[in-house]
């Protein structure tokens, strides 16, 4: 495991060096999530259902034309009434073209406009916590692989040190006593095997979820680089680059035009208006006379319609105070997400650092617990030590192997997850190959224009795939 994970040792840069293709590694693991895990999948379409409003909120200013077409059988007639028609079919078309609404629809346009690149920056930080959950899980699996290969290699030990007493206690130089205390850690040591295998299983596991395969034979994962100098240097770069406090702006923005639009209906409001008209008789106007009638009528208006609001009971009021109250309200958040990035930068770049003097800590522990059996190994040949001081020797070099695999994990996630808290653990900053990146502007602008009515994109289908046919897990290691 150190060899694994020490040249994983974070440095500064701001992508992911390359590997070699062996088994699976970290960028295929990245690569194949961003690709099919369903999660990132569902931030997408919900994205592009929010590039659809900005269709929604231009459609008002828009002109419109529909038509109407009635066909009318009278089949009971007035006793007065000699000349009126037995039916008639009539058709008439409408268009309107709104000049001036007080800025309710421009506004709108722009809150609709705005809450696209929120949505876009939310894209963002679902990538990066995506990547996230994948950097995890991956640095769990080798964590864990490399627990069980400990505690197996444990047992191993335990096992010679067992038939090594029961030997000794056969010529008599060692006592019951001793046997017992070899059997005793062999079993302990067995259990917290079959425990680490349990772990390396659940790992395993929830790798499928995230990634979408099992992993198999993991390579060590490249070093991490980009990562800040300082506190201070961490926080500059987030408050520009975080997607978190960027999506927080951006409702800012939307929630102030949210605002404009809605005081727009006490404003007075013009438009165009024209309609025409078609009324078809069949001949039958007019009764006794109808040769002499026109049974045909063709009407035309057109016209300029102006809407003054005089009084609608306190309405647009009541609007424009939600509005503002809602504005104030998304101000204030965007404050509640800054101070939330700057404590997690900060204490990211905190735990990276910590994470870094704890694994240089715990290789100090190992070998000393290394050079401590040798020597207690030593020294029981001559009986200056007994078995139970071999077995706590033996106890201690466990534990601190494993306590340095687990800082060595810790510190490499701790590292991806101050780069994603900075705004630099994205597809593109980590420079990820397999395909092209998927472009949230490219629908954008695809629909954003679109004011065909039948329009329509085709019926979607699930882009993830699905892991029911992948193998189950289990806790086995290929000794190497």
């Amino acid at each position: 495991m150190a060899k694994r994970l020490g040249r994983a040792i974070l440095l500064a840069g701001i992508g992911l060096t390359a590997t070699p293709a062996l088994a699976d590694d970290l960028r295929e693991a990245l690569v194949m999530a961003y690709n099919t895990n369903p999660t990132l999948q569902a931030a997408r379409a919900q994205q592009r259902a929010v590039d659809a409003g900005v269709a929604i909120a231009r459609a008002p200013g828009l002109p419109s034309l529909n038509g109407t077409a009635n066909y009318i059988e009278f089949v009971k007639q007035s006793q007065s009434s000699f000349t009126a028609p037995e039916r008639a079919l009539q058709t008439q078309a409408n268009f309107g073209a709104p000049i001036y609404a007080g800025g309710a629809i421009k506004n709108s346009i722009r809150a609709a406009k705005t809450r696209v690149e929120a949505g876009q920056q939310d894209l963002r930080a679902s990538e990066s916590g995506l990547f996230s959950q994948v950097v995890a899980n991956y640095m769990d699996v080798i964590l864990n692989e490399a627990i069980v290969g400990l505690n197996r290699q444990n047992v191993d030990r335990l096992q010679v040190n067992l038939q090594a007493t029961k030997d000794r206690f056969e010529i008599g130089d060692l006592t019951r006593t001793d046997v017992a205390q070899s059997e005793s850690r062999l079993a302990l040591a067995r259990g917290q095997t079959r425990a680490a295998e349990a772990n390396l299983l659940t790992a395993r596991e929830r790798y499928i979820q995230v990634v979408g395969k099992q992993p198999e034979d993991l390579q060590s994962p490249p070093a991490l680089v980009g990562l800040p100098s300082s506190p201070e240097d961490a926080v500059s770069y987030a408050l520009d680059h975080n997607p978190d406090l960027g999506a927080a702006r951006q409702r800012s923005k939307a929630a102030g035009f949210d605002s404009k639009a809605a005081g727009a209906n006490r404003l007075p409001s013009v438009s165009l208006f024209a309609n025409g008209n078609y009324t078809n008789y069949y001949g039958t106007l007019g009764g006794p006379i109808s040769a002499t009638l026109p049974q045909t009528d063709t009407t035309a208006q057109v016209g300029v319609r102006a809407t003054v609001p005089i009084f609608q009971g306190g309405l647009p009021a009541a609007q424009k105070r939600q509005a503002q109250a809602r504005e104030g309200a998304q101000l204030e958040q965007e404050i509640a997400v800054e101070r939330a990035v700057i404590a997690n930068v900060r204490a990211a770049y905190a735990q990276h650092q910590a994470a870094t003097e704890i694994i240089a800590a715990n290789r100090a522990a190992v070998s000393a617990a290394q050079l401590s059996l040798e020597g207690v190994r030593a020294e029981n040949t001559v009986g200056n030590r007994t078995i139970l001081d071999i077995l706590n020797a033996e106890q201690e070099l466990l534990s601190a192997q494993v306590q340095l695999a687990t800082a060595e994990r810790n510190g490499y996630v701790a590292g991806f997850n101050l780069l994603a808290a900075i705004g630099k653990a994205e597809a593109r900053d980590l420079g990820l190959d397999g395909g092209a990146l998927y472009e949230p502007e490219a629908n954008y602008k695809r629909v954003s224009g679109n004011i065909f009515d039948w329009a329509s994109d085709p019926a979607p289908k699930q882009q993830s795939t699905r892991t029911v046919d992948s193998k189950p897990q289990d806790g086995s290691v290929t000794r190497k």
